[in-house]
C-alpha cells in the first residue's frame, strides 16, 4: 500500500513538471533568456526554499543542517545539472515538448539511476541490482520506441507541417542537444545522493519524513540556478535584451511574472513529490533506488500527453501514433517490474 501511495505522489508531481512549459507559452514580449531566468528564480530558488523551510524542525535552521557535510558536493552537481537544464530547454525548442522531453528524460533516467548504484558499489548483475538494471532497460526500451515514433513523424511531415507543430524544429540538432541534456541532467540525482549526510541530519533533528529531502533539493537547485543565471545574463548582454524586464507595460509584466511563477511551482512539484514519494519506499530498496527512473518515466508519459494536446503530433500517421502509444505502455510496464520481481 505504501508503494502505491508513493507512486501516486510522484505521479502528481510529474504531472506538474510535464505541465510547467505550458504557462511559458503565455509569456509575452520577453526573449528566451529573460523568461527562462525569471521562471528559474521561482523554480530553483523561491519554491525550493519554501519547501526546505517546511522540513526545518523548531530551533534549527538550514545552515545547521547543511553543516552536516556534503552540501558543497550537492551544489557542485547542481551546477553540472544546470548545464542539462539549459540544453533541456533547447531540446524542446528544436524537438517539441513530447520528443524533446522523451529523449532527454530517457537518457537522464538511465544515468541518474545507474550511476549512484555503481558509485555505491552495487552489483547490477544479481539480486536487487539486476532488478534495478532490468527496470532501467525496459524504461530505455520505451524511450527508444517513443524516439522511433518521433523519427516516423519527421519523415512523414513536410517542412511546413514541422514548423507548424514546432516552430524551430531541427531533428539532428535537437537529438544531439537532448542527449547532452539527459546526461548532464542526471547529475541532479547524484546531487541528491551527495547530500545523504544532510538528509540524515534533517531526520535526526525530528523533521517530518515527507519533507526531509527538501533541504538537499534546495542545494542542488541552487547550483543549477548559478549556471542558468550566468548564461541567461550573458545572453541578455549579448542580445541587448535587458530591456525586456523594463520595457513592457505593467500589465504585461505582471502577466509574465505570474506565468513564470506558475511554471516555476509546477516544475518544482516533481522534486517536492519525489521527496515525499521516496519516504514511502523506505522498506523497498529497489523502489527507492529506482525512484529517479520512475519520475523520469512518468515525466515522459505525461509530456507526450501534453504533446498530443498541443497538436505536436498533428498530421502523424496512425502507425506513428500506434508506435507512440506502445512506447508509453512499455514505460508503464517499467514502473511495475520492481514490484513483481
Amino acid at each position: 500500500m505504501n508503494t502505491l501511495i508513493g507512486l501516486i505522489i510522484i505521479a502528481i508531481g510529474s504531472i506538474g513538471q510535464s505541465s510547467s512549459y505550458v504557462p511559458i507559452k503565455k509569456v509575452k514580449d520577453w526573449s528566451w533568456e529573460s523568461f527562462w531566468l525569471v521562471q528559474g528564480i521561482f523554480a530553483w530558488l523561491v519554491f525550493p526554499y519554501i519547501g526546505a523551510e517546511m522540513a526545518i524542525p523548531s530551533g534549527s535552521n538550514l545552515f545547521d543542517i547543511w553543516n552536516a557535510g556534503g552540501a558543497l558536493n550537492s551544489v557542485f552537481y547542481g551546477v553540472l545539472w544546470g548545464v542539462g537544464g539549459l540544453t533541456f530547454g533547447l531540446s524542446m525548442r528544436y524537438l517539441g515538448v513530447a520528443l524533446g522531453q522523451s529523449i532527454s528524460l530517457g537518457t537522464c533516467a538511465a544515468f541518474g539511476t545507474l550511476l549512484p548504484a555503481l558509485i555505491g558499489g552495487q552489483n547490477l548483475f544479481k539480486g536487487s541490482g539486476l532488478i534495478l538494471l532490468l527496470s532501467v532497460c525496459v524504461t530505455l526500451a520505451g524511450i527508444a520506441v517513443i524516439g522511433y515514433a518521433g523519427s516516423l513523424r519527421s519523415k512523414n511531415m513536410s517542412e511546413k507541417e514541422k514548423q507548424v507543430a514546432v516552430k524551430d524544429f531541427a531533428l539532428t540538432k535537437g537529438l544531439l542537444v537532448a542527449l547532452l541534456a539527459g546526461v548532464m541532467s542526471a547529475c541532479f540525482n547524484l546531487g541528491l545522493e551527495a547530500g545523504a549526510d544532510v538528509l540524515s541530519k534533517t531526520k535526526s533533528l525530528g523533521a517530518n519524513e515527507l519533507f526531509a529531502l527538501n533541504p538537499v533539493i534546495l542545494l542542488v537547485t541552487f547550483g543549477g540556478f548559478i549556471t542558468n543565471a550566468i548564461y541567461c545574463l550573458y545572453q541578455n548582454y549579448k542580445n541587448k535584451s535587458f530591456k525586456d524586464y523594463f520595457s513592457v507595460s505593467g500589465k504585461i509584466f505582471i502577466n509574465n511574472l505570474l506565468f513564470c511563477a506558475l511554471a516555476g511551482i509546477l516544475w518544482y512539484s516533481q522534486f517536492f513529490g519525489l521527496g515525499m514519494g521516496k519516504s514511502f519506499f523506505a522498506n523497498n530498496p529497489v523502489m527507492l533506488a529506482f525512484s529517479w527512473g520512475i519520475l523520469m518515466a512518468l515525466n515522459v508519459i505525461f509530456s507526450n500527453v501534453w504533446g498530443i494536446i498541443l497538436n505536436e503530433w498533428k498530421g502523424a500517421s496512425k502507425k506513428t501514433i500506434a508506435v507512440l502509444v506502445a512506447g508509453m505502455c512499455i514505460l508503464i510496464i517499467s514502473l511495475i517490474i520492481p514490484n513483481i520481481l
